[in-house]
């Protein structure tokens, strides 16, 4: 599971890539559960018309219209495909196909290989943003109304590099890195189509590097270092 994130720093690079200007607020480099960052999601361009995208601020951790206030973050930044659609935290937006995806230049997963967690940072081979497929929604609280958003995970107990990340024994997670032509499919796809983009992300396609180990050993399956995450 994701607990904490970079989130695109450079905005042109999050124009160029996502296709869409970037909210222009400051917002953290590093996010973790309750920060604010950017997410791209769909929005109507007219009664009837055609679907375009839209950059907005969120919340990172779903927060459910049932919320009572902003805590419940720090329990929703990840929702697992295999209870989606089940967990009241999440039913709602997925059966609404209230779909995004998280802008990210990496996300970061404890390597408990050496018997300590070492935080790795996992980011595209290429280079290019990270664009990870996630649900939003819309809250209304006492400072108005607030967007929020989650990640999508699978299992990777089978992933080449995602497999070596979490605690011995735990099952082994990943969130759902959208290939870029599939990111318009999934903005627009209908809740009954949801699944059908759900892959894993082929291991050759990112790479693996600990910050502040000498040159960061940027290669698939490097070992980690930071902070662990929350689940």
């Amino acid at each position: 599971m994701c607990s904490h994130y970079q989130a695109v720093k450079n905005l042109a690079q999050f124009e160029r890539h996502f296709g869409i200007a970037p909210p222009v607020a400051d917002q953290a480099h590093d996010i973790w559960p309750g920060h604010s960052a950017r997410f791209v999601r769909r929005r109507s361009a007219a009664p009837g018309g055609a679907v375009a995208p839209e950059a907005a601020n969120g919340v990172f951790g779903l927060l459910p219209h049932w919320a009572k206030d902003r805590s419940v973050s720090r329990h929703t930044y990840n929702a697992r495909l295999e209870t989606v659609s089940e967990k009241p935290s999440f039913r709602d937006a997925w059966a609404r196909a209230q779909h995004c995806i998280i802008a990210a230049d990496a996300i970061f997963e404890p390597d408990w290989r050496s018997g300590r967690a070492l935080a790795t940072r996992i980011a595209q081979a290429s280079g290019e943003p990270l664009g990870i497929a996630g649900l939003w929604s819309l809250w209304r609280g006492a400072e108005g109304e607030v967007l929020s958003f989650t990640m999508l995970t699978i299992n990777a107990d089978a992933h080449p590099l995602m497999r070596t990340f979490h605690k011995p024994g735990d099952e082994k997670r990943m969130v759902v890195v959208l290939p870029r032509a599939q990111y318009a499919d999934w903005l627009q796809a209908p809740a009954a189509h949801s699944l059908d983009l759900i892959r894993a992300c082929p291991a050759p396609d990112l790479v693996a590097s600990v910050p502040g180990l000498g040159d960061g050993g940027s290669a698939p399956g490097a070992q980690p270092s930071q902070q662990t995450s929350l689940f």
